[in-house]
């Protein structure tokens, strides 16, 4: 049976250790399982963050209060930053 993909070369840099530490472990039986089982990880990793993001999303969309024009969002955060500055400066 063909393989269904080809061998990669990766430079782990100090990950290194980590992987021949799981495989030393006997958690996985080789470094291609420890990087099979990352990517998987990371997969899982992006796919809820991409829920997550939607949700917000689509949470924001579905908010029934009347948006706010970025003009009055912008102004209010350097009102904010300007009472914040001058605070610490304050406070030297």
């Amino acid at each position: 049976m063909p393989r269904a993909s080809r061998p990669i070369t990766v430079t782990l840099g100090d990950l290194h250790t980590h992987v021949e530490e799981r495989v030393k472990s006997g958690a996985y039986a080789s470094a291609s399982e420890v990087m099979r089982a990352a990517v998987r990880a990371l997969d899982r990793e992006e796919a809820a963050m991409s829920d997550w993001l939607r949700d917000r999303v689509n949470e924001s969309f579905a908010d029934p209060r009347p948006s706010i024009p970025a003009k009055d969002v912008f102004a209010r955060l350097r009102a904010r930053h300007a009472e914040r500055v001058k605070a610490e400066q304050g406070d030297v």
